[in-house]
């Protein structure tokens, strides 16, 4: 597999419902092979040989048909930092990038489908669409999985459901998330309250690459919590509901800052702007600051003109992977700020 690692993903086209507020969603099933130890316990060859199935299998024409072409990269052929970029794209974990062994991931032209391959489970299949498409994007992986169970034995218990390495995920399997940008609600202080307020309904809160990670230009992203008991439907549907009060709330946190602070806001989106399109410096964090006021103030129609898709790609384009394969060439970090925010430019000015 030859990979287009420059190529947009699915996820970036800033189109689609609540698509102000709303950046991806995310549907990951965890699936384990029967009569193989989890991944944490396997042997090298071991890990071949799920590797080896799960090539085969997403040969097989009902796979084809149901989701398209999909091509199997070992992650053991990409330097780390083309599996870096990998992970600032949304498509595979930092644990993936960074752990050795026969790993892989599998991924559909677009990069709406990719499959981690001996990651914590034996696979973890994600569906990630653009905008608030969580129904879209079940769709799209149930038929996935359906297509793939024809080809693999998937580890199951009758009254557990699907067996998994986290006990948190035992049961479905599903792990449904949105990623959401919510820079009123950080600005008016109610972040916290109202995040914090989530994990009393069995939803998590991470930041920009999940688990792990801190949020990162306001960006945040929500998930269930539980998976056993729940049936699919309630989960995604629960998830919905939470996304769509939370872009609510955004919204109305928007007009609270418009009406009581319209001239510090606009200053501060203007700044921003200005910033970007002239600094000669600028580092991944200060950029993604700059960028999430920025996109507020495109999203509020303060600034007119911007394209959402570009803003999307620029949260990838960024980042000091993607930077550093973009200039074909090793930098130091100052070498990159200075890349940076001479591509920010270009492409804002563009």
């Amino acid at each position: 597999m030859s990979l287009n690692l420059e190529r947009n993903s699915k996820w970036m086209e800033g189109s689609g419902p609540q698509a102000d507020i709303v950046i991806s969603s995310r549907i990951r099933l965890a699936r384990n092979l029967k009569g193989l130890p989890f991944p944490n316990l396997m042997n090298s060859d071991q890990q071949a040989r799920v590797v080896s199935q799960v090539s085969g299998a997403i040969q097989a024409p009902m796979v084809f048909q149901a989701v398209g072409e999909l091509k199997l990269q070992p992650l053991r052929a990409l330097a780390p930092e083309e599996r870096q970029i990998l992970v600032e794209k949304h498509l595979i974990s930092p644990d993936l990038a960074a752990a050795g062994g026969e790993k892989a991931v599998v991924l559909r032209d677009d990069e709406a489908v990719s499959i981690m391959v001996n990651e914590e489970d034996h696979l973890r299949l994600q569906c990630l669409l653009p905008a608030m498409m969580l129904h879209e994007a079940w769709r799209l992986a149930d038929a996935a999985d359906d297509a793939l169970e024809n080809e693999l034995d998937f580890a199951f218990d009758q009254e557990r459901g699907y067996l998994t390495a986290c006990p948190t995920n035992v049961g479905t399997g599903l792990r449904a998330s949105t990623m959401l940008h919510l820079p009123a609600l950080v600005l008016t202080r109610q972040a916290g309250p109202v995040l914090s307020a989530l994990t009393k309904v069995g939803v998590a809160v991470r930041g920009l690459y999940g688990e792990g990670t801190e949020a990162q230009g306001n960006i945040f992203q929500v998930s269930n919590q539980i998976t056993l008991g729940r049936s699919e439907e309630e989960i995604i549907n629960n998830l919905s509901a939470v996304t769509v009060r939370l872009a609510d709330q955004e919204r109305e946190a928007r007009e609270l800052l418009r009406k009581q602070s319209r001239w510090q806001l606009e200053d501060r989106v203007g700044r921003a702007y200005g910033v970007l399109t002239n600094a000669r410096i600028l580092s991944s964090q200060e950029a993604l600051q700059l960028l999430s006021d920025v996109r507020l103030g495109a999203e509020m129609k303060i600034i007119r003109g911007l394209d959402q898709r570009l803003l999307n790609q620029l949260l990838v384009r960024i980042q000091p992977a993607f930077l550093q394969f973009s200039a074909g060439k090793e930098m130091t970090p100052q070498e990159r700020d200075v890349y940076r925010a001479a591509m920010v430019r270009e492409l804002l000015a563009g």
